[in-house]
């Protein structure tokens, strides 16, 4: 999951994941929850149009970080694709992220992953795309199946501080919240928008993405509090300044279902798209379970800190006054992985990872 960067509006510029592979080995919370989703790929890989030949059919990974929980859904999407197209028919498999991205790790993953799609499929093309998912990402009417996991939540912007929290979800700041709302709302419309003109007609694609569950909740109460007061700890101790605290923030705003379908009207259309069926559920929270098992506090504090470390905290580091400094980047986040490990082990607990997946058509 990368952070998007819309050039539409001006407001501070997230950063990408952290690279180097490091998404790529602890990105198993992610893993979760993909297998309901793959499922609702398979089921439109069968059905999507498929340009005839010699056009090339593309599917389209929007929002594909380093590549790793791409494999799966994209092995899978091709092999139910084959079914129609042929064993040797050209397809092209167009992986998307902002330019930041580690395209050299996804390409890594490519060639060196037992699971990589390129080991079963050797017709398949893999090409990388740096552009923003809130615009144009492929040429018009040209994709035949769309997919995007854990990726639509990030918004494309920071639309403006929150003062209580790095999380918007548990902030008690109402101006903040309604920014947050607003801006989730635009950037989902600019994303279907945009897939409206990439996708052929008859094409489709699944999205997954964060949610907010049936009692209205987003999740991850106790990693998102752990990870706030180790930072008020650190600008207490003069690691990090309050001015740079205040500008910490993870913009990523939660979907309930009703969100999903709100640009679309009762007939289910927004504009040539067709909202097919979306659903919200609760995904396993694996490294719980891997602590159920081993009995091991330390490990599991230490895999949510890395999860962390990877997925967002170079977000939090790009408030830093001297986030150009790589030396003291690096202390920030050992530090604060450090600090955040050592609260989480101190309670483990099993989190909440609601998501929802979405079917969408292009008529």
């Amino acid at each position: 999951m990368t952070l998007r960067n819309d050039t539409r509006e001006k407001g501070p510029t997230p950063a990408p994941m952290e690279g180097g592979g490091a998404y790529n080995r602890h990105s198993q919370v992610q893993a979760s929850g993909l297998e309901p989703a793959v499922e609702w790929l398979v089921e439109a890989a069968r059905r999507v149009a498929i340009p005839p030949s010699p056009a090339v059919p593309v599917v389209a990974d929007w929002g594909s970080s380093q590549g790793r929980n791409s494999m799966r859904p994209m092995r899978s999407a091709l092999q139910a694709l084959r079914e129609r197209a042929g064993a040797d028919r050209a397809i092209v498999v167009a992986h998307t992220d902002l330019p930041g991205n580690d395209f050299a790790g996804l390409f890594r993953t490519l060639d060196h992953d037992p699971a990589s799609y390129l080991r079963s499929d050797p017709s398949a093309f893999p090409v990388a795309v740096g552009r923003s998912f809130y615009g144009p990402t492929l040429p018009p009417r040209t994709v035949s199946l769309g997919w995007s996991s854990w990726a639509v939540q990030w918004l494309s912007r920071q639309p403006c501080e929150i003062p209580d929290q790095v999380q918007v979800a548990y902030s008690r700041n109402a101006e903040a919240r309604a920014a947050y709302e607003a801006q989730a709302a635009s950037d989902w419309r600019a994303f279907l928008d945009a897939r409206a003109l990439e996708l052929l007609p008859g094409g489709g694609m699944v999205v997954l993405t964060m949610a907010i569950d049936d009692d209205g909740a987003f999740g991850y109460r106790e990693l998102l509090d752990a990870m706030y007061d180790a930072l008020v700890e650190m600008s207490a101790c003069g690691a990090i300044t309050p001015d740079e605290l205040r500008h910490m923030a993870i913009p990523t705003v939660a979907r309930s279902a009703k969100d999903v379908a709100r640009p679309f009207d009762q007939a289910g259309r927004c504009g040539d798209l067709r909202l097919r069926r979306t659903e919200v559920f609760l995904a396993a929270d694996r490294i719980y379970d891997e602590f159920e098992a081993s009995r091991d506090a330390q490990a599991f504090g230490r895999a949510w800190a890395a999860f962390s470390r990877a997925s967002v905290f170079p977000t939090l580091a790009g408030s830093l006054d001297a986030s150009g400094d790589a030396t003291r980047v690096a202390a920030f986040m050992d530090a604060l992985e450090t600090s955040l490990a050592e609260r989480l082990a101190a309670a483990p607990v099993r989190m909440r990872i609601p998501l929802v997946r979405a079917e969408i058509d292009r008529v």
